[in-house]
């Protein structure tokens, strides 16, 4: 208790009036709830009293963070369509929303999706009493809704059962905002019918705005940063092949430079809006991605995405047939030596990796090069326009690649899937080029 005060007086010695007035506003917040809680605690004896008739279910959506309120979502709704993971009983699944909310025109295509989204205030009082009463009365676990939707870890993220290639999207545009979106577009002088791709690049930027007041440390993800400046070869080579190039971001460290027009610094143009965040993630040809949480818009608009400096092997995105995956390279400090598939998997680097854990490792991470980057684009664009030209060696490299990748992930005798049907790629000259990666323990 007394850590969570100091807590609360650095956050307002930190952020003065403004902190102090979102507290008071939160705490006149928490004394209007009384007479919900007061209300819920016979509405939740009701609820666990039918539930061998008819269970009610429920969970906040993990609407902070735009990976999984894209991914997790669309996930459940895909699970719900296949009868996978429900209730063989008659069921209500309702859910809500919390108070941060990382994209409003994401939120609002929810809202008017075949999901029941219930208030904040009506069903979270509802979730704390559950939980409550939990601890001296078990069975409360039955009325959560779990996997996917409202579990944050990786596996939650996979679409272990292929779903996204049976069904289609479940939120779309309005008539109203496909108008909206291609007159945007023409604003930024993308012509009609222009193909043109999503450029994501991680930085710390995004996460640090969040830590504004909040005093979190956020710095174990830096391990998955990567330089903008690494990109520009490969933006370049793609408005060469005719594609005007989105660099993407809500807040970036710094600008992607380039005088080519087609290569659009849309994150510092003055022009970002969340709802074109949505509007080019769904509508883009295919997002080049360093694995962050944009990316889960083209993944639920089932758009191919081509992943450059992955860092988790565990907890690679195999399902669409058209995405495309290189990593960054793991190498021992002390001699230098890159570690293989199996080198990752042994020392546990696989998933759950931090910046910490690595330190202590003495591993570093090696950013993909601008050329790898931009022999990942090419490929991607041949393989869309049909014109890959797939060798014997790429396919035998492939094989290996995924065989060596499945035998570890067995290894790790997980209780969860983490991967479906295969179908998406390894880079294939990035496979040529470091077959260190087969090496064996």
């Amino acid at each position: 208790m007394l850590q969570n005060f100091d807590k609360h007086i650095q956050q307002i010695k930190k952020g003065g009036i403004i902190v102090i007035i979102k507290k008071l506003r939160f705490l006149i917040f928490l004394i209007l709830q009384i007479p919900i809680y007061l209300i819920s605690i016979p509405l939740i004896i009701l609820i666990r009293l039918i539930r061998p008739w008819f269970l009610i279910r429920w969970a906040a959506l993990l609407s902070n963070r735009i990976g999984h309120f894209s991914v997790n979502t669309e996930l459940y709704c895909c699970e719900r369509d296949a009868g996978i993971n429900l209730p063989s009983q008659k069921y209500l699944d309702i859910f809500y929303i919390k108070k941060l909310v990382c994209n409003k025109q994401l939120e609002k295509m929810w809202r008017r999706s075949s999901l029941i989204i219930l208030p904040f205030w009506l069903l979270n009082p509802l979730s704390n009493i559950n939980r409550f009463i939990n601890i001296f009365i078990p069975g409360g676990n039955y009325h959560r809704v779990g996997n996917p939707v409202e579990n944050i870890c990786h596996n939650s993220y996979l679409d272990v059962h292929n779903l996204c290639e049976k069904f289609q999207p479940h939120i779309g545009f309005t008539e109203e905002e496909e108008f909206e979106g291609k007159r945007i577009l023409a604003e930024f002088g993308v012509p009609k019918g222009a193909k043109f791709v999503c450029l994501i690049a991680r930085d710390s930027a995004y996460l640090d705005r969040q830590n504004e007041y909040n005093l979190r440390d956020w710095s174990y993800h830096n391990h998955r940063d990567v330089d903008i400046d690494k990109y520009i070869l490969s933006a370049e080579e793609l408005a060469k092949r005719g594609y005007y190039i989105f660099r993407m971001g809500a807040k970036v460290n710094k600008p992607l430079i380039s005088s080519n027009p087609k290569i659009i610094d849309y994150a510092t143009s003055g022009m970002r809006t969340e709802f074109m965040d949505i509007y080019l993630g769904a509508k883009c040809d295919f997002c080049l991605s360093s694995g962050t949480g944009f990316d889960g818009i083209p993944y639920i608009f089932r758009k191919p995405v081509a992943y450059t400096n992955l860092v988790e092997f565990g907890c690679m995105i195999s399902h669409h047939k058209n995405n495309l995956i290189i990593t960054k390279s793991f190498i021992n400090k002390k001699n230098k030596k890159k570690l293989s598939i199996a080198d990752i998997f042994s020392s546990n680097f696989e998933q759950n990796l931090t910046a910490d854990k690595l330190e202590l490792n003495d591993i570093e991470l090696k950013e993909n090069s601008p050329e790898e980057i931009r022999d990942l684009v090419i490929e991607m664009d041949e393989r869309l326009n049909g014109n890959w030209n797939e060798t014997k060696e790429d396919l035998l490299l492939q094989e290996k690649f995924w065989m060596i990748w499945k035998e570890n992930i067995k290894r790790l005798n997980l209780k969860i899937p983490m991967y479906g049907k295969i179908k998406s790629r390894f880079g294939s000259k990035y496979l040529r080029e470091n077959q260190y990666l087969f090496d064996r323990n």
